[in-house]
């Protein structure tokens, strides 16, 4: 597998939720998220080690706007880990808007490591659920397979993308978004903050190019 001078042979591409659901005609869609898919094929092609990351909410998960009454998606609510938007039911165990987008070509992907898993709790990062405390085990999974750097790519860049991205850092892995390999839910105060956030955490972030 062809790598330029950017990629080593320890380093790991982690593809964050690329599935039905999240692209158009989905149930939660990302604007143009399936853009991410031409560009996240191409990028495994450069990587010898891919890992993709899947939204697997049990029904009635707590973070769906659906499991409780009188509320609407998008609104926030104060649970025993924080604040929670409310999103609409999406990326359902075993249904089609769960599974990753037809198109995402990567068949040497080592794993798929499903997250939100928990009903009374999401996971935004594919490192912990949104308690910030409790392991999803992929970082130990990195650490035994001795890969260094993270290389990140999929949806959304302000929420997934982010979580994953500033764990990783903080549990000492060198970091790298690939922007154009992301697109974001909105654009506004929550993309701002994103970039704010990534820029005071030291995480890179580069295009394409510099790899393809």
């Amino acid at each position: 597998m062809a790598q330029p001078g950017l990629v080593r042979a320890n380093d790991v591409l982690l593809a964050v939720d690329v599935q039905n659901d999240f692209c158009p005609g989905g149930r939660l869609p990302v604007p143009h998220g399936d853009e991410v898919v031409a560009p996240l094929n191409r990028l495994a092609g450069r990587f010898e080690h891919v890992i993709l990351t899947q939204d697997w909410h049990p029904p009635r998960h707590s973070s769906f706007a659906s499991s409780h009454p009188g509320r609407r998606p998008f609104e926030t609510i104060v649970t025993s880990h924080g604040s929670q938007t409310l999103w609409p039911d999406h990326c359902v165990q075993g249904t089609q808007g769960a599974r990753l987008h037809p198109d995402l070509d990567i068949p040497h992907a080592a794993l798929i490591l499903r997250k939100g898993l928990r009903p009374h709790i999401d996971s935004y990062s594919a490192f912990f659920e949104n308690d910030r405390e409790t392991p999803t085990g992929l970082a130990g999974y990195l650490r035994e397979r001795g890969f260094g750097r993270v290389f990140l790519g999929g949806l959304t860049f302000e929420y997934c993308v982010l979580y994953s991205a500033q764990d990783a850092k903080r549990l000492g892995f060198a970091v790298s978004i690939i922007e154009d390999a992301c697109r974001p839910f909105a654009a506004g105060n929550a993309l701002r903050a994103a970039c704010r956030s990534l820029a005071e955490h030291e995480i890179n972030i580069i295009q394409c190019a510099a790899i393809l």
